[in-house]
């Protein structure tokens, strides 16, 4: 394959890749800011995708956030690239806060209490249930009984919670990085114009510079 890797990286760097990547976060945050003061469109244009992509991560829909900030993105007729972009909020750094945050708001919205429980964490609970939900699956094509119990507790106790709980934290996280997005997005577009006209305009001179010398050098002939 042509984009393949020549060296192959083993589990361990993948993994730490994950949660560090090459060059750190740092680098990998600038490289975000770039990318969106690049878009095209109106700041509040690329913004509206960026409070797409923000509030996507406060969603419980992990794997699936892509698709989420599309779709939400097109309902506030957000920048679609932004509103990807806007996802890296959610990382390995991250996700931990926003889900304690969310099952925290959602339970207390629900009158309800999460028990963590003592062998199991929240990222435990989520590969749990994936697990249960892939033998469940697989049980349809075998003779194996499916067994709901472990999802509709996880349902109960995690993932309704959760999609509850992160609407306003979401609403709130993407505001607040719409408002800041917006001026900061608004000033470089007209930095960046100013560059170019500065730079069409030292074009233009010289041109200009390059016909009056021919010109000169005409009449010279002449």
């Amino acid at each position: 394959m042509v984009f393949k890797r020549r060296d192959k990286r083993p589990i361990y760097q993948i993994v730490f890749d994950f949660f560090w990547p090459k060059g750190g976060w740092t680098r990998a945050f600038y490289y975000v800011r770039h990318r969106l003061r690049r878009l095209p469109g109106t700041p509040e244009f690329i913004a509206r995708g960026i409070w797409a992509g923000v509030f996507t991560t406060f969603t419980p829909f992990y794997g699936m956030h892509f698709v989420v900030a599309a779709l939400v993105s097109r309902l506030i007729n957000g920048n679609l690239l932004a509103a990807l972009l806007g996802t890296f909020f959610g990382n390995p750094l991250t996700y931990l806060p926003i889900g304690v945050i969310s099952l925290k708001t959602g339970h207390f919205l629900l009158g309800t209490q999460f028990d963590e429980g003592a062998h199991r964490s929240l990222v435990g609970k989520f590969a749990h249930a994936g697990l249960d939900l892939w033998r469940n699956v697989g049980a349809l094509f075998t003779d194996r009984d499916a067994d709901w119990t472990a999802l509709r507790l996880f349902w109960n106790e995690v993932f309704f919670p959760y999609l509850v709980g992160g609407i306003l934290p979401g609403i709130i996280a993407g505001t607040v990085a719409y408002y800041i997005s917006v001026p900061v997005i608004r000033a470089y577009q007209k930095r960046r114009t100013a560059k170019i006209q500065k730079k069409m305009a030292a074009l233009r001179e010289r041109a200009r510079q390059q016909a009056a010398l021919r010109a000169e050098e005409e009449n010279g002939r002449g």
